[in-house]
């Protein structure tokens, strides 16, 4: 297929055309190797230097950055950039080799830890207190190609939970890949790729900020994939409503994190406030919770779900109404 790129000269030119207009705040920029990767990596560093040397551009910078290019142009890249990305591409190495044998998974994880490693020596002051320059300080994030393969929900998220530990990541990006349709296949999609994208990053938040396991969030559907009619909080807590409903007065943090239609920043509130007196269901509307969804997991003073909790139509008050399909 023909191809097209923007030259340096010429991303600099629209980046900092838009940011003095006030169009944009910052860069994101990515590209396909061209010529080789220390190639397409130097284009990419001279653009940022450019920005930050030659045009005073202040703005944030994003820097999606080639495993296999030479350790100092990754280096120059991050002393320039605020965020690096370095792409693991799909959940598992041998989804990897089938699918784009010619990258290597073990480069691509020396290269984020390589990153990482940077990140640490840049913290550290030298004998006469000064610090060395800056390197990516937003830190590196990574992209997951979900639908290509057969990987589960299970699958992708352990992998997340890896990569978020081993290599200090500030986010994982789940990128749905959505086929071309063809005329002449007769199997439908497993699920809408988009919806499964949506319910991913909802499950990768609970992870990072409220405590959950993989195990928790992907055991309550039988093969190891997130319900796409409802979130995967509410999920879980359909599938354990032995646990409910909680006594918002008495209740503790890790269990008040669990309840559908609560936030962090609403827990915070309900555990300061109570301190001082005791919670009612208006204090908790209050404080932003979502009680279309809460109030069947919780107690409150003027509130109790009665038998709501345990109705067997609960579910159902949630998930979207069905849908006639279309014959054509």
């Amino acid at each position: 297929m023909p191809r097209a790129r923007f030259s340096v000269d010429e991303v600099v030119k629209l980046t900092i055309e838009f940011y003095r207009r006030n169009y944009i705040e910052g860069l994101f920029l990515s590209s396909g190797v061209i010529r080789s990767p220390d190639a397409t990596m130097s284009d990419m560093v001279q653009i940022a230097r450019k920005l930050r040397h030659e045009e005073g551009f202040r703005g944030y910078i994003h820097l999606k950055t080639i495993p296999d290019a030479a350790p100092e142009l990754i280096e120059e890249a991050g002393l320039l950039s605020d965020r690096l990305s370095i792409n693991v591409e799909l959940p598992t190495d041998a989804a990897l080799s089938t699918y784009a044998p010619e990258k290597n998974p073990g480069q691509i994880r020396r290269a984020m830890a390589d990153v990482r490693q940077r990140q640490e020596v840049s913290k550290d002051r030298s004998h006469t207190g000064k610090r060395p320059p800056k390197f990516a300080p937003a830190g590196q994030s990574t992209q997951v190609i979900i639908g290509a393969d057969a990987s589960t929900d299970a699958t992708v998220l352990g992998q997340s939970t890896r990569l978020y530990s081993s290599y200090g990541l500030r986010r994982v990006y789940y990128s749905a890949f959505s086929p071309i349709p063809d005329s002449s296949a007769k199997l439908p999609l497993i699920s809408p790729p988009l919806q499964r994208e949506h319910r991913l990053y909802q499950a990768d938040w609970l992870l990072r900020f409220y405590g959950f396991s993989v195990d928790e969030i992907t055991s309550v559907t039988p093969d190891g994939n997130l319900n796409l009619d409802i979130d995967p909080k509410l999920a879980w807590a359909l599938a354990h409503r032995g646990l409910f409903p909680l006594d918002v007065n008495r209740a503790s943090r890790e269990l008040l994190l669990r309840v559908p239609g609560f936030g962090v920043k609403t827990v915070s509130r309900i555990l300061t406030t109570r301190r001082y007196r005791h919670l009612r269901y208006e204090d908790i509307v209050r404080m932003g919770a979502s009680m279309k969804k809460a109030g069947a997991f919780v107690t409150a003073g003027g509130w109790t779900p009665g038998t709501l909790t345990d109705s067997v139509n609960l579910r159902a008050r949630f998930a979207p109404p069905p849908e006639q399909m279309s014959l054509f």
